[in-house]
């Protein structure tokens, strides 16, 4: 079922009156962005179906592998029971496919159309690889947290339109899905008609967690982060040994900026987007904890059978001024380390896409074109392949997580080192939200600019990538200017204006 809305509708005020609800995501278009990127916003809340892999049953890929060999020999079922969250995930994925989610969709409509969405959380990487773990997990949450969401609200930004799509999942029969679809639909129109509801604090806000002691910041006296700014240099000359004695091309590095939570998470994000809009932001309610995102950077997008990653390696910051600006701008464009930087991720994500996509398919669309964002400029290339017929968005996800850019080369090796000099689990960060939509297709971005409320506490990561030229002190500032949106809604001491 499918109801066009008002053409005053907003997106915004939308999001006022749906925060209170369980499970509320929001994919985000806060600014335009190239290749469409920035044309489609998606909302929903509610979902009538949710998985959740919690990190207390988190393990490397050998310890879960060792435990299923070893309880095969007294259940095979004992051994199913074993497998990691992951392969929980891909089961739970395949039988809503299958069962609950139509396997069409209105190619006159925005892609997303009700169906799968939620979060993938970097650790859920350990699931699929020997990385080790952070010393520290003083404020976890859950590597995977999914929703089943049967109605969604749609807009397309190029067009200037909105629709409410209900699909009347999870029933089977026509009759029956179509009384839930309107049914629902109905719902969603009288919560839309109500006042803003009051957004309630989990527990863990009001019980706050002591996370793991920090350094002071210059920024801001109650802002801290998980290095001294000596001990992040420190890091990074590190990974310049170890890239120089040939364990890694290249190593992302990030710093946990910390700050407790003093205002409500969708007040937050409406700061956040206002601030550091971004073209694949998004918020998601997982319950005791919310991700709040101004992403700029994709990691998949399926279209039928078409797969396409947007890599992003290499990064100046922006002025304001058009002049200064260009000229930075062609310095990255020509700076040979962030070029490098780039072409090894870039090659790192046609190795993974080639797991999975048709022989020779897999193609280099764009190789390091300079992008503009609210506060930075990047390097972007676009990698594109087709899906082997035998290969599900489940296996291309297997294969593809998390997103190189943010891990480094080669793969494993460079999480490995992540898990070495990282003093804390990155949690969401560099993990990815995303959908998969009733008829196939599929989005996901990368969560970095991205702030984690969790525990009473405003997680704020940032990093970058460590290249065997790269300068300590400059990799250290990269961080800051990649902070600077999110602190800004963070720490502003003037509120919002309160929406109609």
């Amino acid at each position: 079922m499918v109801r066009p809305l008002p053409e005053a509708f907003s997106m915004e005020q939308a999001f006022q009156r749906l925060a209170a609800l369980p499970g509320c995501l929001w994919f985000d278009s806060a600014c335009s962005g190239p290749d469409q990127t920035g044309r489609y916003s998606f909302l929903t809340a509610d979902p009538v179906d949710t998985l959740r892999c919690d990190a207390e049953t988190l393990s490397d890929a050998n310890e879960a592998q060792d435990r299923a060999q070893n309880r095969a020999q007294h259940s095979p079922r004992t051994a199913a029971q074993a497998l990691s969250g992951w392969q929980q995930m891909s089961q739970w994925l395949e039988g809503h496919i299958a069962h609950s989610m139509p396997a069409t969709a209105s190619s006159t409509l925005p892609p997303f159309q009700g169906g799968i969405a939620g979060l993938w959380g970097y650790e859920a990487a350990r699931w699929l690889e020997p990385i080790g773990r952070a010393a520290c997990d003083d404020l976890p949450t859950p590597p995977i947290a999914l929703g089943l969401y049967d109605w969604v609200i749609a807009v397309d930004h190029h067009q200037d339109r909105a629709w409410l799509i209900s699909q009347g999942i999870p029933e089977t029969s026509w009759d029956r899905r179509l009384h839930r679809a309107v049914r629902r639909a109905d719902q969603v129109i009288d919560w839309l008609n109500q006042p803003p509801g009051e957004w309630r604090p989990p527990p863990a806000w009001q019980l706050l967690t002591q996370p793991a002691k920090g350094f002071a910041t210059a920024k801001h006296p109650a802002l801290t982060s998980n290095f001294s700014p000596a001990g992040f240099r420190d890091a990074v000359a590190e990974i310049v040994q170890r890239i120089r004695r040939g364990d890694s091309f290249q190593v992302n590095l990030a710093q946990r900026l910390l700050y407790r939570q003093h205002l409500s998470s969708p007040e937050l994000y409406l700061r956040l987007r206002a601030s550091n809009p971004a073209p694949l932001a998004g918020y998601f309610d997982g319950g005791n904890f919310q991700v709040l995102s101004s992403s700029p950077e994709g990691f998949l997008r399926v279209k039928g059978r078409q797969v396409e990653t947007r890599p992003i390696k290499g990064t100046v910051h922006r002025t304001g001024e058009a002049a200064r600006d260009q000229q930075l701008a062609e310095t990255l464009y020509e700076s040979e380390k962030d070029r490098a930087e780039n072409i090894m991720i870039v090659d790192l994500m046609r190795n993974d896409l080639s797991r999975v996509c048709d022989d020779q398919s897999v193609r280099v669309e764009k190789l390091c074109e300079v992008e503009p964002y609210a506060f930075v400029q990047h390097l972007v290339s676009v990698v594109r392949g087709v899906l082997r017929e035998d290969r599900t968005i489940a296996d291309l996800l297997t294969a593809c997580f998390p997103g190189g850019s943010i891990t480094g080369a080669p793969k494993v090796e460079a999480m490995r080192t992540i898990s070495e000099l990282e003093p804390n689990a990155r949690g969401p960060y560099c993990g990815s939200l995303g959908y998969i939509s009733c008829g196939g297709s599929a989005d996901f971005n990368i969560l970095i600019r991205t702030v984690t409320a969790a525990h009473g506490w405003l997680q704020i990561p940032v990093g970058g990538g460590i290249t065997a030229k790269s300068d300590p002190v400059a990799e250290e500032q990269e961080t800051w200017h990649k902070a600077e949106g999110m602190l800004r809604a963070i720490l502003q001491e003037a509120a919002p204006p309160v929406l109609p």
